[in-house]
């Protein structure tokens, strides 16, 4: 084999030996790294070593795959991509009280279908809230409280028959609270959950009466 033909091949297969070498799956990888290329302040083993294999700090995996993402109070800024979704098997994402994080929530987390916990309290993400997320039947946990959140509470959310905490507080939602309406699904179907925190918004109407049902226990409203 003549040397121009052992880098060719080199070349052509050097993507593969190097995702190879990788504990953590190249999915994964692909989407760590979407993220730290849109954000700042990152923490310094967030570098070209392997998140799983090496310990990315916030990072914690199931073999080789990212099971949660939790980097609260960092002072991270930036904006949160679409490619979070290349982390199919992520549970927990946590990035509360990073006030420079802005820009939308991607409607891609809806395609996250393993995750439980939500938690972006104290950050400063804007636009609508995806209808999305309500196809996130594993959530547990909804925290997007104090952010910059604008327009209607999304029906969809009615879906989440597991979640336990919903906080929306302290944004700009405006409109109605959505209750279940023929075949739209409404806050009322949340027969789980305990925790209600919809304060410091600029919804409008009476409280429905078909919201709180019987076969709800709540502790806080």
């Amino acid at each position: 084999m003549d040397q121009r033909t052992q880098v060719f091949l080199l070349l052509m297969f050097a993507p593969f030996l190097v995702l190879a070498n990788y504990q953590t799956g190249g999915q994964d990888v692909t989407g760590l790294n979407s993220l730290k290329a849109l954000w700042t302040n990152t923490p310094p083993s967030w570098g070209t070593l392997d998140p799983c294999e090496n310990g990315w700090d916030g990072i914690w995996c199931n073999n080789t795959r990212v099971t949660t993402l939790t980097l609260p109070n960092m002072n991270l800024t930036g904006t949160l991509s679409g490619d979070i979704q290349q982390l199919a098997e992520l549970q927990i994402l946590d990035l509360s009280y990073n006030k420079g994080l802005t820009g939308p929530l991607p409607e891609e987390i809806g395609s996250l279908k393993k995750l439980s916990s939500i938690i972006l309290v104290g950050c400063s993400f804007s636009g609508l809230i995806p209808p999305t997320i309500g196809s996130l039947q594993e959530l547990v946990f909804l925290s997007l409280n104090s952010n910059r959140f604008i327009g209607k509470i999304p029906t969809s959310i009615g879906n989440l028959s597991k979640l336990y905490w919903l906080d929306l507080a302290d944004n700009d939602l405006d409109g109605l609270i959505p209750v279940s309406d023929g075949g739209e699904p409404g806050l009322d179907m949340l027969s789980h959950c305990k925790h209600f925190h919809l304060g410091m918004n600029k919804l409008s109407g009476p409280i429905p009466s078909k919201l709180f049902s019987s076969n709800m226990s709540l502790i806080h409203v």
